[in-house]
């Protein structure tokens, strides 16, 4: 099954350090994105929007129900199996850079092409043409992205998204701390993503650029559990 089918979902979590005390999330969530498909996810803060992309990319555990991802089953997955989909198969753009220190950007951004299996020469090709159309100058590819200003960072993790052509994307507010030029820009690869039949599934607090490229909104209080 290609894109993401989500059913029966649950979730919760345990606050070991307030007496066991328990945080219902989600119960019996279904919902789908089908491939060349964009879907916001809206609704207020707190009430389990990046909670669920952390789910299907397999970072929290399910306590029960289905997530699919491109065909492979992530609740109850064997972490090999979960690693591989993100390899290959799974892209995850979230607002925070997440890097080994000093290595150099243009590292950065080519790796996830080569961790799904692509040689150097081609994945920093791919990079190149990122970073330059990010708008992120040649002096700064062979230093650690670590060093960039929040704007630099958050077009290095949208390189990083798109450097591979993954068919499932999510996405945790691509459009944050950019410009009006470099939100275009960004706007522009999801178009180019939902052309390639890719599957994505996102927060956009940035209503405009919801409206523009998102096909439909979920809106997670539809799912949570009153509390």
């Amino acid at each position: 099954m290609s894109g993401i089918e989500i059913n029966n979902l649950s979730k919760s979590f345990t606050l070991h350090n307030q007496g066991d005390a328990r945080i219902e999330v989600f119960a019996n969530m279904s919902l789908h994105v089908d491939p060349g498909e964009c879907v916001a996810l809206t609704g207020p803060s707190g009430m389990g929007k990046s909670t669920l992309l952390r789910m299907i990319y397999g970072n929290y555990l399910a306590d029960g129900g289905s997530i699919m991802v491109n065909g492979t089953e992530i609740v109850g997955a064997d972490p090999r199996i979960v690693l591989d989909l993100r390899a290959s198969r799974l892209g995850y753009v979230s607002q925070f850079l997440r890097v080994v220190p000093r290595v150099p950007a243009l590292e950065v951004v080519a790796e996830p092409f080569q961790k799904a299996g692509g040689n150097w020469e081609q994945g920093k090709e791919l990079a190149e043409e990122l970073l330059t159309r990010l708008r992120i100058p040649t002096s700064l590819w062979q230093l650690s992205p670590l060093t960039f200003s929040g704007g630099e960072q958050q077009r290095i993790n949208i390189a990083r998204g798109f450097v591979h052509p993954y068919p499932v994307l999510l996405l945790d507010e691509p459009t944050a701390s950019l410009d009006q030029e470099n939100r275009k820009i960004v706007l522009d690869l999801i178009h180019e993503a939902k052309q390639r039949q890719v599957a994505i599934i996102g927060i956009f607090h940035d209503q405009a650029a919801r409206d523009e490229v998102c096909d439909r909104t979920i809106d997670i209080r539809d799912h949570a559990v009153a509390r």
